[in-house]
């Protein structure tokens, strides 16, 4: 392209200085507001910037498409749509347009001293469950929890009336792997005709709880309209007299007008003698409005049992625990508050980092709260996000594009990954051998919960994937605001949303995934 190439080069160029930038200033925009305005406004420009180079790749590829044509279509070629006139004369304004962005972007920097703020600053990351135990997975300080539980339950057998046992606790503390030992517990099994499991968390809908109890008790699809009368009536009939259990997991909702008036007299007023509804929320007021038996509280795990946790995680990746390594980890320990997630998480970070000062430089990090000294989760989490290869934190990033209680398909994961150039080519290893290490490496570290074929992610962990991130966006039951998805690029919607929702996407420059029921993935040449 005669006269465009050195423009061309030079965007290459800036475009590299503009990723080391934000790799720079990505940590520093969490404490420091105008960094972070800046670095939104400069990732917009990248994305304009590889735009252009795209256009530039698109058009050589159109071009190698036509060789071999007759002159006179070639000829032709220069005063149509497609003409290397206008292609030229267009792509010259968009080159220096970008290039104007990035130097004011520059200018702006020098100016009010960003750079040195920067490194001022730098001295100062639709979980659906189920019933399922993995079995392979050792369990560290629940027994004695699920001996009390099981008792508890069994001990009901007399109650005419349905009793509901609330387990409430922070989030990491492993409320769903209490429920799932108690559900699965040989005592449980036999003693139990009917036992279900509901996932709830935001969705806390009374037709859906329904038609879902419906489904489960009679091992078959729900198709009734959504009228309640007509379901308490189905609802009745499936369970009939059978003692049964209900597993209610991850409720948030807290509308206490919504069981006392609608859920409760419907659940409450079937099943034999003994039946036993259990709950899991992180809500004490949950707890406290759907209880008749009193509410059991998950505690932290024993200093013991978080170093044996800890430890399996720690030294089981090749790291030798050896003294000095242990006496770290055990501060470590010590400072993470018996919490299952930010233990294993923690774990994981330090399965990989062999050397004292690696693990001196994480105990030293500033994560701590004012209570002890103790860590909180979401810094934890935090930490161990920000030691991910570069790769690995877009990879985890784009997750959030997902609904939080979404079952991803493994394969499809490393393809988007794929599709959206986070993973770089590296020596001989291609790029599907990359992605099944990326992702295995994610999954030792806690950020995904592997399921051979799909995948998941503790809720936790899809609220760090959001915060880390605010170019994904997964739209479902109502439509947003249009502002609030300025700056996305990866968007996941619903099939009714999307027919609810025309328009949603024009103008949105920098899409380059939408993933919907219908349309199950679009790279960024979709349009093409």
């Amino acid at each position: 392209m005669c006269g465009l190439d050195g423009d061309r080069r030079t965007l290459e160029r800036h475009l590299l200085a503009v990723e080391c930038k934000l790799a720079n200033a990505e940590e520093r925009s969490e404490t420091n507001g105008y960094v972070k305005s800046w670095m939104k406004e400069l990732k917009s420009i990248a994305y304009e910037a590889n735009d252009v180079l795209d256009d530039f790749r698109y058009e050589a590829l159109r071009r190698q498409s036509k060789i071999g044509k007759s002159t006179t279509r070639k000829v032709l070629g220069y005063i149509t749509r497609h003409s290397p006139l206008l292609f030229r004369f267009e792509m010259s304004r968009k080159l220096k347009n970008v290039l104007k962005k990035i130097n004011k972007l520059v200018k702006e920097m020098n100016t009010f001293d960003l750079e040195s703020s920067v490194r001022k600053e730098r001295q100062h990351p639709w979980r659906q469950t189920h019933s399922k135990l993995d079995d392979t997975k050792e369990i560290f300080g629940r027994d004695e929890d699920k001996k009390v539980v099981v008792k508890l339950l069994l001990n009901q057998q007399d109650q005419r009336n349905v009793q509901v046992l609330p387990i409430f606790g922070m989030g990491g503390l492993g409320k769903t792997t209490l429920a799932k030992m108690v559900y699965n517990d040989q005592q449980i099994q036999e003693h139990f005709q009917l036992k279900m499991w509901h996932y709830v968390s935001d969705n806390f809908n009374v037709v859906a709880l329904l038609k879902s109890i419906i489904e489960l008790a009679g091992n078959k699809r729900c198709d009734m309209p959504d009228t309640i009368e007509l379901l308490r009536k189905q609802l009745e009939e499936v369970i009939g007299q059978n003692r049964f259990m209900l597993m209610i997991d991850d409720v948030w909702n807290e509308n206490e007008r919504m069981w006392e008036d609608d859920l409760k007299p419907l659940l409450c007023s079937v099943g034999g003698p003994g039946s036993i509804i259990v709950v899991t929320t992180r809500s004490h007021k949950v707890a406290s409005i759907m209880q008749t038996l009193r509410p059991l509280k998950r505690e932290c795990l024993s200093e013991q049992d978080s170093w044996e946790l800890f430890a399996h995680k720690a030294f089981s990746n090749g790291v030798e625990e050896q003294a000095e390594l242990a006496s770290i980890g055990r501060r470590i320990v010590n400072k993470c508050g018996g919490l299952p997630l930010a233990l294993k998480t923690m774990g994981g970070l330090l399965s990989s980092k062999e050397k004292v000062q690696e693990w001196k430089a994480i105990e030293e990090s500033n994560i701590g709260d004012n209570d002890g000294g103790k860590y909180e989760v979401m810094p934890i989490l935090k930490l161990s996000y920000k030691h991910l290869s570069s790769e690995m934190k877009l990879c985890f990033a784009f997750c959030a594009v997902f609904y939080k209680d979404y079952e991803m398909e493994k394969d499809r994961l490393i393809q988007l990954w794929m599709a959206n150039c986070f993973i770089q080519e590296e020596g001989t290893v291609d790029l599907v051998q990359k992605g099944e290490f990326i992702f295995d490496e994610l999954v030792w570290r806690s950020f995904l919960q592997d399921k051979k074929v799909v995948c998941k992610m503790h809720d936790l962990m899809h609220d760090l994937a959001k915060d880390v991130t605010e170019e994904c966006a997964s739209i479902e039951g109502s439509s947003q605001q249009k502002a609030l998805l300025k700056g996305v690029c990866h968007m996941k919607m619903s099939k009714a949303e999307l027919q609810r929702s025309s328009g949603l996407c024009k103008g949105r420059t920098y899409l380059r995934t939408f993933h919907t029921r219908i349309l199950r993935s679009c790279n960024r040449y979709w349009h093409h």
